[in-house]
């Protein structure tokens, strides 16, 4: 079976502008200290609950993979591009990352403490979303987390044709509210359980919306 359209756009897209995104995209460090704050407060939590590793979906070059093991937590990196993921391997030759995607992942079911999924899910057309929220749930254990944080917007469509450096891409920005995020994750199966607002600006140029859920033991 071929896959979807999307997926190749997002794929070409991030191979090209690989290089130039390393450089643009702030790391854990320099983010702000509310997004540091709930990535260590993830880590933490699926460290204490011992159910297993952290599949960071949409790793890119790896950056936020090896900061969540910095407070514990097992991980490794999943990314479509595989220019991202040898850009990750040869930052953090100590961890894993694979070339894969977020709608199949090579994890067998409940294998999973936590999924992080950090700015990786707004390429994603919206009617593709439950079968991707829904192979979270899948392979999380009971008990598992997700971090799911996405820009949102009054289900805006953009399709930009240069990004990172001028570099160009195919691939489409989908920003949906924020409660029909939620109601998405929590069709998949998992419970939502802090939900975090931010607005456009200080240095956001979109609000984003940052969801905590669980799957039920």
């Amino acid at each position: 079976m071929s896959e979807p359209a999307y997926l190749s756009a997002v794929r070409e897209s991030y191979d090209t502008v690989a290089a130039d995104y390393v450089d643009r995209i702030p790391a854990p460090a320099d983010m702000d200290p509310l997004g540091r704050a709930m990535l260590r407060a993830f880590a933490e939590m699926v460290h204490d609950a011992g159910l297993g590793p952290v599949a960071d979906v949409g790793c890119g070059p790896g950056r936020v993979t090896a900061y969540l093991t910095q407070f514990g937590a097992p991980a490794f990196g999943v990314d479509v591009s595989p220019a991202m993921v040898e850009l990750a391997r040869r930052a953090h030759p100590e961890l894993r990352f694979d070339v894969g995607s977020m709608t199949s992942l090579d994890v067998d079911d409940g294998r999973l403490g936590g999924v992080l999924a950090l700015f990786s899910t707004f390429h994603t057309p919206p009617e593709h979303l439950p079968g991707v929220f829904a192979e979270f749930h899948r392979t999380l254990a009971p008990g598992g987390q997700l971090l799911l944080w996405t820009y949102v917007g009054d289900d805006e469509l953009l399709r930009p044709t240069h990004a990172y450096g001028g570099h160009p891409v195919s691939y489409e920005a989908h920003f949906l509210p924020a409660e029909r995020v939620a109601e998405l994750v929590a069709d998949a199966g998992l419970t939502v359980e802090t939900r975090l607002l931010q607005e456009a600006g200080a240095g956001k140029t979109r609000p984003t919306a940052c969801l905590l859920a669980r799957k039920p033991a």
